[in-house]
C-alpha cells in the first residue's frame, strides 16, 4: 500500500473503512497543506481489500497485491 501523505486531507474515511485496523491518522504531525495524514500503522495486517482505496475522495491511496513466484 502507497499514501500520498502530500495529497491527503486526513477525513479518516479510509481508516474507518478498513476491516484490518491498518490505518490511523497522525496525530502530532502533519504534511504540507496542514492536515493530519494518514498512515498505515499495522502493515503487516493488510489482506490487500482497497477498500481504503475505493472510499478515498482525493486517490491518495493505491494498494497492491505482491505476487511471488
Amino acid at each position: 500500500m502507497d499514501i500520498d501523505r502530500e495529497r491527503c486531507k486526513g477525513c479518516d474515511l479510509c481508516v474507518v473503512a478498513c476491516p484490518c485496523d491498518v490505518l490511523s491518522l497522525q496525530k502530532k504531525d502533519v504534511n504540507d497543506r496542514g492536515y493530519h495524514y494518514a498512515t498505515d500503522t499495522k502493515p503487516e495486517s493488510c489482506i490487500g481489500c482497497a477498500a481504503c482505496a475505493t472510499v478515498c475522495p482525493d486517490g491518495c491511496i493505491t494498494v497492491y497485491r505482491v505476487v511471488e513466484k
